[in-house]
Parts: structure tokens; sequence; C-alpha cells
């Protein structure tokens, strides 16, 4: 598989959501979304999922509930991340802070070069971070299962 193709963990965690949403904000359309949640027992380094070019990064203020409830990923504090793969889809990245987590450090910066191996930013203690993808992604993680950031296989973008 090439590795334009590959989508990795952006963090150490749980995965706890895999499912289609509509996205609103950017897309306007229905994307998959897979959310890994940091315990306060995880490291909180967060990589880049994909290889490509940092779009745009922007910074909303809002609540902290607790990372995993679904309501975190749009009323939380949170960073968006848009990044272009090379073949020219367009991968969302979201930090989420939590209930004890208040503070996301994002190291991206528009119009940035981005690789898999390099680090996207951190956000202090539990949290969550979200991925949206392309309707058709092909899923490579199930629920609950463990993941390690910038090493396990989240998807393969068709």
């Amino acid at each position: 598989m090439a590795r334009e193709k590959i989508v990795v963990a952006p963090a150490d965690g749980k995965i706890v959501v895999i499912e289609e949403v509509e996205e609103n904000t950017y897309f306007h359309d229905r994307r998959l979304m897979i959310s890994i949640f940091m315990s306060l027992f995880n490291v909180h380094a967060n990589w880049f999922p994909v290889d490509g070019k940092v779009k745009f990064v922007k910074h909303f203020d809002g609540n902290y509930h607790k990372a995993w409830l679904p309501k975190a990923s749009e009323e939380n504090e949170h960073a968006d991340i848009m990044i272009t793969t090379p073949d020219g889809v367009d991968v969302l990245c979201r930090q989420i802070a939590g209930a004890v987590a208040r503070r996301i450090v994002t190291y991206a910066k528009d119009g940035e070069d981005c690789y898999i191996d390099e680090h996207l930013g951190f956000i202090k203690l539990g949290s969550r971070v979200d991925v949206f993808l392309p309707i058709g992604t092909e899923v490579c993680v199930k629920m609950g299962q463990a993941t390690t950031g910038d090493l396990t296989v989240i998807a393969k973008l068709k």
C-alpha cells in the first residue's frame, strides 16, 4: 500500500468512535469520523495522520466536557488542522481539550508540508483527537482498540 493512502493514529489511546457523521463546518457533507480518546496515562503527543500540506489551522474556544462524550467534538475547545494529501484528499484532524486537559498546543502552520513521522502538537492530560475522512475510506481499526500514535494504521484512503 502506497504511503500516500495510509492514515496513522494521530495519538496514543483508544478508539472510541468509528461512524459516519455530518461535517458541516468545512466539508458540508458526510464524513467518516474516527476518534481516539487519550486517558491521563497515555502519551499526549499528537502526530500528523497523513503526509501532505497543511491547508489551514484554526483554534476554537469552547467548553470542557468530558472528552469521550460525542458533543465534545464540536462544543469543547479544539484546534482544527486541515491537511491535503499528495493525491488531493482533504483530511481534517481535530485536537479536543477535555474536562481535565485545558491546553492544546498545535505546532502545525498554514501552508507547511507535513509528514506522518512529525509531531502535530500535544494536548495536556486526558483529551481526544478526531480524524475526518472521505466516505469509502477503509477502516483498519475497531472500537476499543488501543492505538500507538504515528504507528497504528487506522485507515486506508481509496
